[in-house]
């Protein structure tokens, strides 16, 4: 299979080849660029500290002003080296990236492999008016990006991939435009504010920050190890109550033609696009101190991402099966939900405490399964993404009668329905297996526009 990007080799371009320039990149970008000598001194500094302590004792002011003028004009000149040798350009086929000052990298991106192309507005790009493009292809696990770019340059090139890529003649691409959308779903601030406050998880750090930094100085009577233990806790607070505030702020969900948009952010603002036919698997989680205000929180599986992708932060049960049927069309959440049957009670000598919480179930469009006693985690798996099913058993639920079904998917992940009757294990598997069969008959196109 051919990835999306293809390396650059000898022969005469084709009758879509772009011009050998192309488009630069946003003026602002050697700025951007500038601080590789920079880190290569600090670099250098610390490998050698002593000799480099050593040296700063030494310097006059004489010589540090020096310094400042050979540095700063050294690290502006490789950024503008760098900015000038860049260049991106649009043919009928892909999309051509040229970079490097010393050695040279071309990246071939096809248009027809691009699976998401998202907008990225960090603080001070948004403050000067520029913006990110970052390029999600299938095949490969890191984004190609192009930064900076002035933020209508960039909306304007991704309409015109993703117009490319859904088979819009080159000619007409580039005036195609933004596709437009329609919101399904605002997250008040309110909101999110009052769910992550009753969030388990900033509270347990914040707790172990008060108790385990303490308790190490007491026992060991070392501030450092104090300290050491301190950092990474503060982090993980910060991460857990604010920085997850400012990354999930204003929460927007939309449908176009080309996906679900998903924009947010209150210092660096991100657009995401969820491509149409590439989620392979929905988590929906239900905290415990959600439960009574009817809250969940909606994560996706897309393939080619490497990772779970947020749709939903938190939204009410009837809000979110609304934009989940958006995402994939024909799926009931409370369908799902209903089909779910617990485990046979003998599953109780399995897992003493937390047995009641596994359920599955199926329905016409997903393979259902759900676990956890305090937080509640519903997962679906259409039929048409499930790659393979198996049964496995260890030698506790070999003895009890029990087997686990695992449902792998596309997005290198899978899910579990765990503790069922083995010989109910066993027909599920096989009913699973055509059902996939089935589903991947009738499965709509993984186009964008389409």
């Amino acid at each position: 299979m051919s990835t999306g990007r293809e390396p650059d080799g000898p022969g005469t371009p084709g009758p879509d080849a772009a011009p050998q320039e192309g488009r630069r990149l946003h003026p602002i970008t050697p700025w951007r660029r500038a601080w590789a000598p920079i880190a290569a001194l600090v670099v250098f500094s610390v490998q050698d500290y002593q000799r480099t302590r050593a040296w700063v004792e030494e310097l006059t002011l004489g010589w540090l002003a020096l310094a400042f003028a050979v540095v700063v004009p050294l690290a502006a000149g490789y950024g503008f080296v760098s900015w000038w040798v860049t260049h991106y350009a649009v043919t009928d086929t892909e999309l051509r990236i040229r970079t490097g000052v010393l050695f040279r990298r071309v990246a071939h991106i096809r248009l027809d492999r691009i699976q998401a192309v998202d907008v990225s507005r960090p603080l001070l790009a948004r403050v000067a008016g520029v913006a990110k493009l970052k390029l999600d292809v299938v095949g490969t696990n890191e984004k190609d990006e192009l930064a900076f770019l002035g933020e209508a340059d960039a909306v304007a090139l991704r309409a015109e991939l993703l117009a490319r890529a859904a088979g819009i003649a080159p000619d007409a691409a580039p005036e195609a435009g933004e596709a437009p959308e329609r919101v399904l779903l605002r997250v008040p601030p309110g909101m999110l504010t009052v769910a992550l406050l009753l969030m388990g998880s900033g509270w347990g750090f914040l707790a172990a920050l008060v108790v385990v930094p303490g308790f190490l100085w007491w026992a060991s009577g070392s501030p450092a190890a104090a300290l050491a233990a301190a950092v990474p806790m503060v982090g993980g607070a910060w991460m857990a109550t604010v920085g997850r505030y400012l990354s999930e702020y204003d929460w927007k969900v939309a449908e176009s033609p080309d996906g679900v948009r998903v924009d947010h952010g209150l210092l660096n603002r991100e657009h995401a696009t969820v491509p149409p036919g590439r989620v392979q698997a929905v988590r929906i989680s239900e905290p415990l101190l959600w439960r009574r205000r009817g809250w969940v929180r909606v994560e996706l599986a897309v393939a080619g991402n490497g990772g779970d992708t947020l749709l939903l932060p938190v939204a009410e049960r009837a809000v979110a099966a609304r934009v989940l049927a958006t995402v994939l069309p024909g799926v009931d959440v409370a369908a799902a939900v209903a089909a779910a049957r617990p485990v046979v009670r003998r599953a109780r000598f399995a897992v003493p405490v937390w047995w009641h919480g596994y359920a599955h179930g199926v329905t016409d469009a997903v393979f259902v399964t759900r676990h956890g006693r305090l937080r509640h985690v519903l997962e679906l798996v259409p039929h048409a993404k499930v790659q393979s099913v198996r049964r496995t058993q260890g030698p506790w639920e070999r003895r009890l009668g029990l087997a686990d079904v695992h449902v792998d998917h596309g997005a290198n992940g899978s899910v579990v329905a765990r503790l069922r009757d083995a010989e109910e294990a066993e027909a599920v598997v096989v009913a699973q297996a055509e059902r996939s069969r089935t589903g991947r008959r009738t499965a709509r196109p993984e186009r964008w526009l389409t």
